[in-house]
Order: structure tokens, then sequence, then C-alpha cells
């Protein structure tokens, strides 16, 4: 399965394009490495998700047949989720 279609069948997303343009923007990595939306995701993968002043790191469980799923939950074991200061893919701007 796509690896924005897997965040949004875990709900991790809203949006199929909302996690394509996280995946764009480079606010999705896949083992730690930069990933497209097109890249397969597999069970055993660690998905590090970097919502505006969130970063949230999962593991793929399982990876479902179907694009509908009953319980999402069951697809990913949360690692971490920690709060940050700022948001790491905003630039920052130069108050006069």
């Amino acid at each position: 399965m796509r690896l924005d279609s897997f965040l949004k069948v875990s709900r991790l997303v809203p949006r199929r394009t909302v996690a394509q343009h996280l995946c764009e923007a480079g606010a999705v990595l896949v083992n730690g490495l930069s990933a497209k939306s097109s890249r397969p995701v597999r069970p055993g993968d660690t998905l590090t998700l970097h919502l505006r002043r969130r970063r949230l790191v999962v593991r793929v469980l399982a990876v479902p047949e179907t694009k509908s799923v009953t319980a999402p939950a069951t697809l990913y074991e949360r690692l971490s989720e920690e709060l940050l200061a700022e948001d790491p893919l905003m630039p920052v701007k130069d108050v006069p």
C-alpha cells in the first residue's frame, strides 16, 4: 500500500491529499529517510511525522488489504510523541 493511502486509512492524517502535501514538504520520514507519497509501506517500517508543532513516531504493524478498516489503531504502534517549540518546516521570518 502507498504511504499516503496508509496514512489516510490509519487515520494518522485526515485526507490523502494532506498526506501527499506532508510527503512533498519532507514532513514524513520512513525508517529515517524522507519519503515520497508513492513509497510502499511494509510491516516493521518506522514512520516519523512532523505535524505542526508535534513529532509523532509510529511502527507499522500491519498493512490492510482494502482502503477501509474498522480498527485503524491496530495498524500501527505509537512509539513516541513529542511537542516541539517551533514547527521545523516553517521558515523563520526575520523581524525588523
